[in-house]
């Protein structure tokens, strides 16, 4: 009796298997045509663009805002049809903070529970930013203060304006600048010594400053930003979506790895894109000299 041969690997153009709708009822969904309610969504491209949209108070945060920006970036995780998101602040501002009368003054006299209960609720939108696959690109222009200083960290990237004043000043409200991951967060983008000196003095530092120090990634003109941040976003959203989460996991997950977990942990995240079909359509473009064109699985 003859040996069974062994399974011979798919041809490198070979069609993917369709995702079983049972795993796909749970694992994705579409999330393009969103309502938005406490700001402005929109998405065309696979590139969502998230607009702050109360300009006459420079675009303030209030406790809806929070909740809703921390439940889209969670849902985002399962959204196959966003694969970047822009972030920007309406009317020439990007975000003041938290409303001073709809936020600050009524935390004034609240509970401790209820004040942990609010403090944890802006930690999760930071949580879940970091969380969802998607690059996130702020846009930031005018005031980007406070918690709009926090929403501008914890995106991935930051185009500026040369007339941008950012300041984390919680201090100035009698705070501690550890607000949202700050402490954590600030230091690994401009520097232990940059980052305790914003934090501490929680003074407005224009743009050109920011981006020597690294906050930003580039200043362009005020009436260019949005289409900078969205043109950089397009790009991204062509790019290997899966690969480009893959890349944001590990890098908020090695800030707590030795180098050689690193290093283990990257050889094994590479070998799971590898099993992707962007990277067989990747190699087949080369081979045929054209290029590829990727689909995010």
């Amino acid at each position: 009796m003859t040996e069974p041969s062994p399974t011979a690997p798919p041809p490198m153009n070979a069609a993917p298997k369709s995702l079983d709708p049972a795993l796909a009822a749970g694992n994705r969904r579409p999330m393009a045509g969103y309502a938005a309610r406490h700001f402005e969504w929109q998405c065309a491209g696979g590139v969502a663009t998230i607009t702050l949209a109360r300009p006459e108070r420079k675009n303030p945060l209030t406790f809806d805002s929070y909740a809703e920006l921390r439940d889209l970036f969670g849902a985002l995780r399962h959204a196959p049809d966003v694969r970047a998101v822009v972030l920007v602040g309406a009317g020439g501002n990007f975000c003041s903070g938290g409303d001073v009368h709809e936020i600050i003054g009524p935390l004034i006299g609240l509970p401790a529970p209820e004040l942990l209960m609010f403090t944890r609720m802006t930690g999760d939108l930071v949580k879940a930013m970091r969380a969802c696959p998607q690059p996130i690109v702020a846009a930031v222009d005018g005031v980007c203060a406070g918690a709009g200083a926090i929403l501008a960290m914890a995106s991935d990237l930051r185009f500026g304006t040369a007339r941008s004043k950012t300041a984390f000043l919680f201090n100035r409200v009698g705070l501690a600048g550890c607000d949202m991951g700050a402490c954590a967060m600030l230091p690994r983008i401009i520097g232990q010594g940059r980052a305790s000196e914003w934090l501490y003095s929680g003074r407005s530092v224009p743009g050109d400053e920011a981006e020597r120090a690294g906050f930003f990634n580039r200043l362009v003109a005020p009436e260019s930003v949005l289409v900078e941040a969205q043109a950089f976003a397009r790009e991204l959203a062509e790019g290997p979506a899966f690969a480009h989460g893959m890349t944001k996991t590990m890098l908020h997950q090695e800030w707590a790895m030795t180098i050689e977990q690193a290093i283990e942990a990257e050889a094994q995240a590479q070998a799971i894109c590898m099993m992707t079909q962007d990277y067989r359509r990747a190699y087949e473009a080369f081979s045929a000299k054209r290029r590829p064109v990727f689909q995010g699985d």
